[in-house]
C-alpha cells in the first residue's frame, strides 16, 4: 500500500478524501492531497489515537478502514517522548517519520526483525564472563561459522527479509539462544538486541518480549536509545540533523539524504499542534 502525502495527486487520494468525508471532513474530492486533506488526515489520526503525522500510510489507511489500532504507535507516545527528552514535538515527529521503517510488525503478527550473522559471530566469539576463555570462544565461533555460514559469519549478509528472518533467527537460537536474540535488530526502529542492558532491560528475553508486544514498546526502546547516547540527544536538541543522522545511520547517511529528510519533516511538522487535544 503506497503512502499518500502532501502534494500527491491520484485516484487513491480521491478515495482517501471520500473516506474522510464519511467522518465529516467536508473535503472537495479532487484527488489533490493539499493542506485541507492533510489537516483532515491529522484530525482523523488524532481521533483514532494513532500518530498524527498527516501522512496516510499503510497503518492509517487500515485504521480508516476499521482495523484494530491497539498495537500501533500512539500519538500520546510521541507527545510523552517529547516531554521526556525535552524536545519540540516536531523534532520527535520528524525522527519518527524518517527513522522508523513504517511498521513494527509483519502480517503474521511477528515483530519486524533483521538477523545479522556477523553480529552472531561476534557475540559467540566474545567472553561473557570471567570464567570464559577468549581463545576457546573464538575457536567455537569459527567452528560454527564453517558449519553454519548463513547464520554465523564474520561478514555481514545473507538477508532474506520478512518472515524468513525469523526462520534464520530460529536456526541461530538452536546454536545459542542469547547470542541469537542479541544479533537481531527489532521493531520499527531496528534496535539491536545486544543493546538490552544499556537500555535498562532485565535481560535480552525481557527486551524481546517488549519488542513483541506493540509499537509503543518498540518506540520506548528507541527513546531509551536516545536517552543513553548524550551526543545523539545533543544533536537533536540543537537540530543538527547531519550529526544526528551520521551517528544514528552511519557515515553513509548523506547517500540516503537522512539529514535533508529530517529537516524537511521537522519544518512540515513545526506548525502542527498534534499533541494538544483531540478535535471535537
Amino acid at each position: 500500500m503506497t503512502p499518500l502525502r502532501h502534494g500527491d495527486r491520484s485516484q487513491a487520494v480521491r478515495h482517501l478524501q471520500t473516506n474522510l468525508n464519511k467522518y465529516g471532513a467536508g473535503l472537495t474530492v479532487d484527488g489533490h492531497y493539499g493542506d485541507a486533506t492533510e489537516a483532515a488526515v491529522r484530525a482523523r489520526q488524532l481521533r483514532l489515537g494513532i500518530v498524527a503525522d498527516g501522512i496516510a500510510g499503510e497503518k492509517t489507511q487500515a485504521a480508516l478502514a476499521g482495523e484494530d489500532c491497539q498495537r500501533l504507535l500512539q500519538n500520546a507516545d510521541l507527545v510523552n517522548a517529547a516531554q521526556r527528552l525535552n524536545l519540540p514535538l516536531a523534532t520527535v515527529y520528524a525522527v519518527n517519520e524518517v527513522e522508523s521503517n513504517g511498521r513494527g510488525f509483519l502480517n503474521t503478527g511477528q515483530p519486524v526483525i533483521l538477523f545479522e550473522r556477523h553480529i552472531m559471530y561476534r557475540q559467540l566469539a566474545k567472553a561473557r564472563d570471567q570464567s570464559d576463555n577468549p581463545a576457546d570462544r573464538k575457536r567455537h565461533a569459527d567452528q560454527l561459522a564453517v558449519a553454519h555460514p548463513s547464520i554465523v559469519n564474520p561478514k555481514a549478509g545473507g538477508y532474506a527479509g520478512g518472515v524468513v528472518e525469523h526462520q534464520r533467527l530460529g536456526s541461530a537460537r538452536v546454536l545459542d539462544d542469547i547470542a541469537a536474540l542479541e544479533s537481531a535488530s527489532w521493531g520499527a526502529f531496528q534496535i539491536m538486541g545486544f543493546h538490552w542492558q544499556r537500555l535498562g532491560y532485565a535481560s535480552v528475553h525481557d527486551f524481546v518480549a517488549a519488542m513483541s508486544a506493540d509499537e509503543s514498546q518498540q518506540f520506548n526502546a528507541f527513546v531509551r536509545f536516545i536517552e543513553t547516547d548524550l551526543a545523539l540527544h545533543q544533536a537533536l536538541t540543537a537540530r543538527n540533523w547531519a550529526s544526528f543522522a551520521k551517528r544514528y545511520n552511519g557515515p553513509d547517511y548523506q547517500r540516503n539524504l537522512y539529514d535533508v529528510k529530517l529537516n524537511r519533516a521537522y519544518e512540515r511538522h513545526q506548525s502542527c499542534e498534534c499533541g494538544q487535544k483531540v478535535p471535537a
